[in-house]
């Protein structure tokens, strides 16, 4: 059979050190019980971590097998390898997150096993009084002068910092430093890489009651000392009123959508990754003809085409895809 119809994918939580409870609470996710949950991977396929499918005929089907399987029907005319390249999540920061920061491709292809670079970018859901992200170093902070700030731990004076609002979206390519504040409730577009290297983490043990491993060597092999500051994306219009463009970059495009009543997604000859951020709406195909609220995520095929979505109240999502 053909690979059709929108995708939905049972999400998998991961419960970091830094986590709290609103993928639960705000966003709706089937968190346990009890515990603190940090992630919620919504699309991934990077080896063992793998999305399954959750809907329609080939409902247990891992997304890396769907990629195996139906590469065409999947990426139509976006050539995108043996793997899906894109990884969805949310993230509930609930303490800060390590100073950290990751390899580009070309760096990810040198290391063992070899892993893809990681370009991302964020898209503010919650934001608490007060909370804070760490994008970028202060504008002629060199290599030298980090290192010297490593060995005194002033790692945080040397990093620039803003107080985001909710809808505000940063780009933070790789070989940039970074790191998400307490207080904050994001959505992250990213390659489909895990590798992450750490280059301060607020002195703090990890579950085991020691520190966790910091990767200084790495950080600064990594960091594109050029690069300076960040600050938040400025939207910029399109052809369409109700979307405006938030990043465009070689690894992916991410869009907002603002709109009420009808309209339709996709149909371009490549697959999309749809995340409802507020609001409410209903999906009209024979595999998925249901209501999508807050903090649901699907996947649209190339094949699939066009999908109509009807706005049940104001709706908000992010629409993301190859460039």
């Amino acid at each position: 059979m053909p690979l059709n119809y929108p995708l939905i994918f049972k999400p998998t939580f991961r419960d970091y050190i830094w986590g709290g409870r609103r993928l639960g609470t705000v966003l709706g996710k089937p968190i346990p019980e009890t515990g603190d949950f940090a992630e919620s991977w919504e699309v991934v396929d990077h080896g063992e971590d793998q999305s399954v499918v959750a809907n329609g005929p080939l409902a247990g089907k891992t997304l890396g097998e769907l990629v195996a399987e139906f590469p065409t029907d999947l990426f139509g005319n976006k050539s995108a390898g043996k793997t899906f390249p894109l990884l969805f999540k949310f993230l509930d920061a609930n303490r800060d997150l390590s100073i950290q920061v990751h390899p580009d491709d070309a760096q990810g292809a040198k290391l063992d096993p070899p892993d893809l670079g990681k370009t991302e970018a964020w898209y503010i859901l919650d934001a608490e009084p007060g909370s804070k992200v760490y994008v970028g170093l202060k504008e002629g902070v060199t290599r030298e002068q980090l290192a010297q700030a490593v060995e005194a731990n002033t790692v945080v004076d040397t990093m620039h910092v803003i107080e985001p609002q909710v809808g505000d979206c940063l780009f933070i390519p790789a070989k940039t430093t970074h790191a998400l504040g307490k207080g904050l409730l994001v959505a992250e577009i990213q390659q489909a890489s895990n590798t992450t290297f750490r280059l301060f983490d607020w002195n703090r043990a990890g579950a085991d009651g020691k520190p966790r491993a910091l990767h200084i060597t790495e950080s600064l092999e990594t960091i594109d000392f050029d690069r300076g500051p960040v600050e938040p994306q400025e939207p910029q219009p399109t052809s369409d009123a109700d979307i405006n463009r938030l990043v465009t970059c070689d690894k992916f495009i991410l869009d907002r959508w603002q709109f009420e009543g009808r309209k339709s997604i996709g149909g371009n000859q490549g697959f999309h990754i749809v995340a409802v951020l507020e609001g409410k709406i209903r999906t009209s195909h024979a595999q998925l003809d249901q209501a999508l609220g807050k903090g649901s995520t699907f996947l649209i095929p190339a094949a699939c085409g066009s999908v109509q979505l009807n706005a049940i109240e104001p709706t908000t999502l992010l629409d993301m895809y190859l460039p």
